[in-house]
């Protein structure tokens, strides 16, 4: 790992030059934050729940036809993906009041939204991520009017897709956070998924009792977020039903 040459390095994940030009290696991290890396842990195991739960749904993705950087997993801890622009957005897709948005408008967290609001955060830690809107992101150039729209599109899609996707197996999506890039081919640049999608970036409730399967039991300080996590990736299949829950890294279906 020393020998390959370090791109990047954020809370979670390494970026590695890939084998292949316009390729890279996305290694997941132990390393758990919160509240913009103010809070911080490392906790075994994580990483290869987040590497494997982010495939699946890739994966699951990129045959329904919604473009991502996503190319295969390598390892446990990695996986192989394109290269591409980070547009300077968080995009946030809510279906249910958590978290700031109920802090903001003072709405009873688990309150089920009209419909589901799509919101834009500027990516900059130093400023914590601000809220921002659509005219922010034209005017001062992070984004064109036709790249908004295309992410505004691909962000319904994916949660279409993944509401469905946790609903089966008895999950309630109730907000994510995701990513995207422009992805650069010959002559022609489009915007495409980025990132990760794990419970990390997720909150995920069971449906029964509303326990937490996310990172907001770090957050929280609950405890369990391995075993959270491998509940998720035993219900989506990925996790062997009787095996049991390992710190260091859970046995994973072939």
């Amino acid at each position: 790992m020393n020998r390959r040459r370090r791109i990047y390095e954020g809370k979670a994940k390494i970026l590695y030059e890939g084998p292949e030009p316009g390729t890279l290696i996305q290694h997941f991290k132990d390393d758990a934050t919160a509240f913009n890396a103010q809070k911080k842990d490392v906790i075994e195991g994580k990483g290869v729940l987040n590497n494997r739960i982010s495939e699946h749904i890739f994966t699951n993705l990129n045959a329904i036809g919604v473009p991502t950087h996503f190319i295969r997993r390598l390892n446990m801890r990695e996986q192989l993906i394109r290269e591409v622009e980070i547009v300077p957005l968080e995009v946030i897709v809510r279906n249910v009041a958590a978290g700031s948005l109920s802090k903001r408008l003072g709405l009873e967290e688990g309150t089920q939204l009209p419909r589901s609001i799509i919101e834009f955060c500027y990516k900059n830690d130093e400023l914590g991520d601000p809220l921002v809107a659509e005219e922010h992101i034209t005017a001062f150039g992070w984004a064109a009017p036709q790249e908004i729209d295309d992410i505004m599109s691909l962000a319904i899609r994916v949660n279409d897709f993944l509401t469905g996707l946790f609903l089966g197996c008895g999950i309630r999506l109730v907000d994510f956070k995701i990513e995207f890039g422009r992805l650069y081919e010959n002559d022609m640049v489009r915007i495409v998924l980025a990132d990760e999608i794990s419970p990390d970036s997720c909150r995920l409730w069971d449906i029964g009792s509303d326990e937490k399967l996310d990172k907001d039991r770090f957050r929280r300080d609950m405890g369990g977020l391995v075993e959270a996590y491998t509940e998720v990736a035993r219900r989506l299949g990925i996790v062997s039903e009787n095996e049991p829950i390992a710190t260091r890294g859970p046995v994973l279906v072939k």
